[in-house]
């Protein structure tokens, strides 16, 4: 194990112990809490694969990187999950990139879509009776720090943060060319 990958260790075992002081550990809670670290850096893993594609990064190359087969890591990280909500009306918004992406957000957000999700290429919004304002700033330390004058997060898409802000403007209507581009 290289050096850095030791301090990652360090990091993810400390996060999973908590801040208690346990003399004797109370392994079921351990066990939770490593589960429960596990779905957050296989969700990380996911992000990370859907940004390297965004960039441009073949599936062989992310393959190389992850010591599988580009069959393999296209299999795994390749398919888009079906979301739904019940009785909220969503709409894919795209497609987008790292360089439009924020303008065509606040041009939905002016006609009251909010962001709820992101993937390759696009956005997942949803639709509410207000106009939101959306911003994008790197993943630091505790995404909590974030959650100041208004803003709260709302996708987590690494190495990105998508903030969201209800302007508690009622909602433009929207144009019946719908210039908010949907995929």
């Amino acid at each position: 194990m290289i050096e850095t990958d030791s301090e990652l260790a360090d990091s993810l075992s400390a996060a999973v112990l908590g801040h208690e002081h346990m003399e004797e550990p109370d392994h079921l809670v351990l066990v939770r809490r490593a589960a429960d670290a596990s779905v957050v850096v296989s969700d990380l893993l996911r992000q990370a694969v859907s940004a390297a594609r965004m960039n441009g990064h073949s599936w062989a190359a992310i393959g190389n990187v992850l010591g599988l087969s580009r069959q393999a890591v296209q299999q795994r990280f390749g398919s888009v999950a079906n979301e739904s909500a019940e009785g909220k009306e969503l709409r894919r918004l795209g497609p987008v990139t790292a360089l439009d992406e924020l303008p065509e957000l606040a041009l939905a957000g002016r006609q009251g879509w909010r962001t709820v999700g992101a993937g390759m290429l696009y956005h997942l919004v949803e639709r509410t009776d207000t106009q939101w304002e959306t911003k994008r700033v790197v993943w630091r330390k505790l995404a909590k720090s974030y959650e100041i004058d208004g803003w709260s997060v709302a996708v987590r898409a690494f190495p990105w943060l998508y903030l969201v802000r209800d302007l508690g403007i009622p909602a433009d209507p929207e144009p019946a060319d719908n210039c908010a581009r949907e995929a």
